[in-house]
């Protein structure tokens, strides 16, 4: 299976990136019918149309007692023709985005659970919540700094936090490289750029 089968894009009714799901919320959409797969030549699929589909041999699928299902890379919503959202919400999870789940003081990577987040200069000597003072800390490193400010904790850090910059499509949790499927659909400038938006948020 493909290494982001996993992770779906989604589209909205004018083929633009809005969001990239689950798996299985992505197939909650689709089966519902309130979204159709699409395929890289701009060819969508209902639901019943795509499990006709015969999968390749290293196609990413779902096995069913009855049959394959070929997992779909992206998906379109029929009935969402909002625009993708340019704000960046400042929200942990954005702050691990940014950081890319990487510790701000060592510089080594971490799952999330095993990260907290950091003010550069502690709350108690009047640091604020924001983008230019919350970073990504491991739990050693985050312990080791204290209410300290690096300077006096002798700690450096390996770059100076900042809001990012706003454009259409947040990367989520993919860090690797776009998927092929996906870039169709998206522009390159997208994958060039340390953080992208919060997701659009679709109605369930």
């Amino acid at each position: 299976m493909a290494q982001h089968a996993g992770a779906v894009l989604v589209l909205n009714s004018l083929y633009q990136a809005v969001q990239v799901t689950g798996l299985r919320r992505a197939f909650r959409l689709f089966y519902s019918g309130r979204a159709r797969a699409v395929s890289q030549e701009f060819v969508s699929y209902d639901f019943d149309d795509w499990c006709d589909l015969v999968p390749r041999i290293n196609d990413p699928v779902i096995r069913t007692p009855r049959r394959r299902i070929l997992i779909p890379q992206v998906i379109q919503l029929v009935h969402y023709d909002r625009l993708p959202s340019r704000e960046v919400r400042f929200t942990r999870r954005n702050i691990f985005y940014r950081d890319r789940n990487r510790c701000q003081y060592c510089g080594k990577v971490f799952v999330q659970r095993q990260l907290n987040l950091d003010h550069v200069i502690p709350t108690s000597r009047g640091g604020k919540s924001c983008w230019e003072n919350v970073v990504c800390a491991c739990i050693e490193c985050n312990t080791r700094k204290g209410a300290r400010t690096p300077v006096e904790a002798r700690m450096k850090m390996i770059r100076r936090p900042r809001k990012p910059a706003g454009i259409p499509l947040l990367r989520t949790m993919w860090l690797g490289p776009c998927p092929e499927e996906w870039r169709t659909f998206l522009d390159e400038a997208y994958w060039n750029v340390e953080l992208a938006d919060d997701v659009v948020r679709v109605q369930r």
